[in-house]
């Protein structure tokens, strides 16, 4: 690393904070180099001379010059500046890997901004630019922009170690709160179903921080199984979490006992699958649903669920709304706790 030539003063170390001190009041001391130490003395870089030296000594000294920290990506991408208006404001880091989203204007200057996300933190390793999320499978497009080329990575989240490909398989690090929220809700010895489970987090953490009997974690990305699986075992939750391969909506073939406790994180879908749900529900039931909507559509869907909920025999109770998170300007990806409970047939 390259040094520079300063005026310095040089002072022995158990008089380095009196000296500080004293230049420090008089402006003389240069915050753009590193100090310097030997085993007994302390070199300060200098703006300029002392007029008056009532301790140590004036040298000239060799200092390291001092790195500015990055505030943000934006200060050094090297985009247009009529273009910097454009720059997200925010992106998932899942692991060593950032995703962003970026607008298409954006486009042409996508591996620019992608080394400007890496220079501004240093942990990350590869940084890809995605899509939105589509279909059952949860997949979206996602390439690699700067860094290493790779979609691999382990998210850490609460002591959890969860291996993912962020190219093939969905997974929300915004999420990691909420999973521990459920987690803590779960009471000792409830069967519990996470239908659309990915690569199993609400699974495997409801198995660490509670007591289950049983977690049943279900998919049909092949890919998602594969880590769902994997995670089990680096998670040391095998007594206590299932991972099956499948169709959500054949779980009431191969859910053998009713669910106490169900998870139906698929946001854009999950209402068609309530039906499924209430298929393996015991007779009172905990659902937590997941669903991105506008703000005047949160009411829409709840009588829409009850309906459904009705025909299958089964009353709602709504225990509770939040907003997760936002997803577009008017969308948000928000969070429903359900009580389903049993109706009783009526006597003829």
């Amino acid at each position: 690393m390259a040094k520079v030539r300063s005026t310095a003063l040089c002072i022995a170390l158990k008089q380095a904070e009196e000296a500080r001190r004293l230049l420090q009041s008089q402006g003389l001391l240069r915050h753009d180099l590193c100090l310097s130490k030997t085993w007994s003395h302390i070199f300060f870089p200098l703006q300029a001379p002392p007029p008056v030296v009532s301790i140590g000594r004036v040298v000239e000294h060799s200092f390291v010059q001092r790195q500015e920290k990055i505030r943000s990506y934006k200060d050094v991408a090297a985009v247009p500046s009529t273009m910097k208006g454009l720059l997200p404001t925010s992106y998932d880091v899942v692991g060593t890997i950032a995703l962003v989203k970026l607008p298409s204007e954006l486009g042409a200057y996508a591996a620019r901004i992608g080394e400007a996300m890496l220079l501004a933190n240093p942990h990350l390793r590869t940084v890809c630019q995605v899509e939105p999320v589509t279909g059952e499978l949860r997949v979206r497009g996602c390439r690699v922009i700067a860094g290493e080329r790779t979609t691999v990575t382990t998210a850490v989240e609460y002591g959890l170690r969860l291996r993912v490909d962020v190219g093939s398989i969905y997974f929300s690090p915004r999420l990691s709160s909420e999973r521990r929220r459920v987690a803590d809700l779960v009471r000792d010895g409830e069967r519990v179903v996470d239908l659309f489970a990915g690569v199993a987090p609400f699974s495997i953490m409801i198995a660490k921080y509670a007591h289950p009997r049983i977690v049943v974690a279900i998919d049909k990305n092949e890919a998602a199984v594969t880590y769902a699986r994997e995670n089990v075992r680096v998670n040391q939750v095998g007594d206590r979490v299932e991972v099956l391969f499948g169709d959500a909506r054949d779980a009431p073939r191969f859910v053998h006992d009713k669910a106490d406790r169900i998870i139906m994180n698929l946001p854009f879908s999950a209402h068609e699958f309530l039906g499924t749900a209430l298929a393996i529900a015991a007779d009172r039931c905990v659902i937590h649903y997941y669903d991105i909507l506008g703000e005047d559509e949160v009411e829409g869907r709840w009588r829409e669920l009850s309906i459904a909920a009705a025909s299958a025999g089964f009353q709602l109770s709504n225990d509770g709304v939040r907003r997760i998170k936002s997803y577009s300007a008017r969308e948000f990806y928000i969070g429903m706790d359900i009580t389903a409970t049993k109706v009783a047939a009526a006597v003829a």
